[in-house]
């Protein structure tokens, strides 16, 4: 597996690999810049290629923790494709130097950043290759200026490398039409960012105590409205996450300032417990970008996990599972008044909210995302016997 992430906090690259140990692989995944301490489950090995420093030397604190002058803002914004670009590259050559002298039966790229690579690797050593795009690659969330003929290149070269693998993976089945219609890919596969089944019933809180927002605390996650959406309603509000950020040095303040509590990040675990403690969630991001209205985010799979209900954004994957499984509230993007009113509704049938989503667990779990995955393997493996 190659995937330019660290490994470490990437629960699907890890859940699946997972699955593939339980089928009989070894899995060895080369990652990006994994944390030295991180021990990875029995039957995978951890590999970290590095990627150099981006926009920074090596002894400076990362630019997106700071709150940047308007002028650095804007030198960043310009030149932040570059480097970006730079940066994955100096990291795909780095593990392709680490997978020349592996041996394996099939590489599975993770992401369009792992794509290039993989698809030579697969070529070089005459072996299949399986592609896994978490996301709609070209419509992605950006914080730096259009690229439009980036975009394009990218995109003809997706269509290209995936072509050639053995199977496409993706996130939902909006991607996954997508990949169809406009890659012209046949092979296209769904498996979700799914959750297992609890192994115990929780107790959900109900009626709701509060609402927590679970994830990174960062930009182009509706949390501003949030923030507006707190004075609105009676009920306490929580964020739990990562927010070592610019936008949170800008924004946590005011959500301390209208009393929403706002805590680091914690195991799954903990987050499940607080989930059903509070007894909603909210499962939000912006529709500014093609993949957020595409996507299915794992926090809606963590709540359904837990069993709580959901105040989730109205945008297109997202909107049309849960009115499917009816897990909750649907409020419009942007719109505080119309999150406060998703929230006194889903007050008001909460009970029924809960026994929903608990009644889709079974059909919205890893064990049914994790059987997809283990056909596409049976095939792959196969078709090169």
């Amino acid at each position: 597996m190659l995937v330019a992430t660290s490994v470490a906090t990437d629960t699907r690259v890890l859940r699946e690999a997972q699955c593939l140990v339980s089928e009989g692989f070894e899995v060895d995944i080369i990652g990006r810049n994994v944390p030295e301490d991180f021990v990875a489950p029995q039957g995978i090995h951890i590999y970290s290629a590095a990627s150099g420093q981006g926009l920074r030397p090596a002894a400076m604190t990362s630019l997106t923790t700071k709150r940047l002058p308007p002028h650095l803002r804007a030198i960043r914004w310009f030149l932040l494709p570059q480097h970006r670009n730079r940066s994955f590259s100096a990291w795909a050559r780095a593990a392709h130097e680490l997978a020349t002298s592996m041996t394996f039966d099939v590489v599975h790229a993770h992401d369009f950043t792992a794509l290039e690579v993989g698809a030579q690797l697969s070529r070089e050593h005459n072996v299949p290759l399986v592609y896994d795009s978490h996301e709609w690659w070209i419509g992605r969330q950006r914080q730096y200026r259009a690229t439009p003929f980036i975009d394009r290149r990218e995109a003809a070269l997706e269509r290209k490398l995936a072509g050639q693998a053995i199977a496409v993976i993706t996130v939902g089945e909006s991607i996954a039409e997508l990949m169809r219609t406009q890659r012209g890919l046949k092979n296209v596969h769904v498996v979700r960012n799914s959750f297992p089944l609890p192994t115990k019933v929780g107790r959900v809180e109900s009626p709701p105590k509060g609402a927590i927002y679970a994830g990174r605390i960062d930009a182009f996650r509706e949390l501003e409205v949030i923030i507006e959406c707190a004075p609105k309603i009676s009920l306490g509000i929580s964020w739990m996450g990562d927010h070592e950020n610019q936008w949170a040095t800008q924004f946590v303040p005011k959500a301390r300032a209208v009393r929403i509590e706002v805590l680091t990040s914690q195991s799954i675990d903990a987050v499940t417990t607080a989930m059903q403690n509070a007894g909603l969630v909210f499962v939000t991001h912006s529709n500014q970008f093609e993949s957020h209205r595409l996507a299915l985010p794992n926090k809606l799979f963590h709540a359904v996990h837990a069993g709580v209900p959901v105040i989730a954004t109205d945008v297109t994957e997202l909107g049309i599972v849960v009115r499917k499984y009816d897990l909750g509230e649907l409020y419009e993007p942007g719109n505080a008044l119309s999150m406060a009113n998703a929230i006194m509704r889903a007050i008001a049938r909460h009970q029924q909210l809960v026994a929903n989503v608990q009644a889709a667990q079974s059909e919205l779990s890893w064990e049914r995302d994790a059987a997809q995955l283990r056909e596409i393997y049976s095939r792959a493996v196969k078709d090169t016997d």
